[in-house]
């Protein structure tokens, strides 16, 4: 069998790369192809997965259009070289229209319900659609569930293990106190008409008030006199950095659920909602969503009520039972691969079910 996997994001990278190593160590055939995103492009080459770039990145949401379209055609030009039995990708837009051209299976990974244009252009297209059963939205008859999240296909204990590699650099040790806030760009299509932290000044303010260190992991420009707060992590050791914070608390949703099912307590602030943000609130209270313009000030208290909790054991209980409901999701990516191609052997041991079966 031979993969081909699309990469337009750096949590594409750390989503596929177990099931990569998987599928090479099976001696399958693998091809990785990716648009110049320099974090995920230093991801693979860090991960020292071997890869294509097809497409540079684009530098604004008036220039994706005309990368999109780029990296779509030297996708497909690309496919028609190797002759992938099965094409995946999250999101999908590529997978699915690349596999479509060259009689491809194609298996798509989707979490956002937000991501409405790239969801109406790719679903109806592709052969599978993978999303976890707390997705809110009908993805069509090809919709296939399963009980996980995207980050525990790289953060379920089977995958990954906290050290203290990441703090040799650092002005913090991993048993201080600190808190990870982190600030996005605004720069993906599905980010329109999105917000978060209105006053990040207020916010370090009010945190360090507590004690803690507060270190800022950023996509945008600073205030001069928080780049004192900035932290350059390498993006392989990020969630070294997670796994051992006090607190999260910013703008983005992969992060927020990075640390959820780390058991590191998360409070979410963007008027973006996911099924799995939603889920990661109700069910197992680790990460609680700010969604309107008025809330910092509702979002900072409730920062400083976790930071002033002395019970933080309350939160490796939380993670633990959120791991005994979900899966490995490195183990439904193959599971996956091996329903599109009749292959019962790739992640046999794992639970991938139809729409049509989670519906009864």
């Amino acid at each position: 069998m031979t993969v081909m996997f699309t990469i337009q994001h750096p949590a594409h990278v750390h989503f596929f790369k177990h099931a990569i190593w998987a599928l090479e160590d099976e001696g399958r055939e693998v091809h990785v192809v990716a648009r110049d995103n320099e974090v995920a492009v230093d991801l693979l080459d860090s991960y020292e997965i071997d890869h294509t770039v097809l497409a540079n990145e684009s530098g604004s949401l008036a220039q994706l259009a005309v990368v999109q379209t780029a990296y779509e055609l030297r996708s497909i030009r690309y496919a028609l070289e190797v002759d992938p039995d099965v094409v995946a990708g999250v999101g999908g837009v590529t997978a699915a229209h690349t596999a479509a051209v060259v009689g491809a299976e194609s298996v798509v990974f989707t979490d956002t319900e937000h991501a409405t244009l790239i969801n109406r252009i790719t679903h109806p297209v592709a052969d599978y659609v993978a999303t976890p059963t707390c997705y809110t939205e009908d993805a069509g008859d090809n919709q296939v569930t399963y009980p996980s999240y995207h980050e525990l296909a790289y953060l379920h204990p089977d995958r990954f293990e906290p050290d203290t590699s990441a703090f040799e650099d650092l002005r913090v040790d991993p048993d201080d106190k600190f808190v990870v806030v982190r600030l996005s760009a605004w720069d993906s299509s599905h980010d329109v008409g999105a917000s978060g932290v209105r006053d990040i000044h207020d916010a370090v303010d009010r945190l360090e008030a507590t004690g803690a260190t507060v270190l800022i992991t950023s996509e945008v420009p600073l205030p001069d006199d928080l780049e004192r707060c900035r932290t350059l992590v390498p993006p392989e050791e990020i969630h070294q950095l997670l796994a051992h914070a006090d607190l999260f608390i910013g703008e983005g949703a992969t992060m927020a659920s990075e640390c959820a099912v780390l058991g590191t307590p998360a409070v979410y602030m963007n008027s973006l909602t996911m099924g799995y943000t939603d889920e990661l609130e109700a069910e197992y209270d680790l990460l609680w969503n700010f969604n309107e313009d008025d809330e910092q000030d509702a979002a900072l208290e409730r920062a400083v009520a976790i930071l002033e909790d002395a019970e933080s054991d309350r939160w490796e209980a939380r993670r633990e039972r959120l791991l005994d409901d979900k899966q490995d999701a490195t183990g439904v990516i193959l599971r996956m691969l091996g329903l599109a191609m009749n292959d019962e052997t790739l992640g046999s041991d794992q639970t991938a079910r139809t729409k049509a079966v989670v519906d009864t």
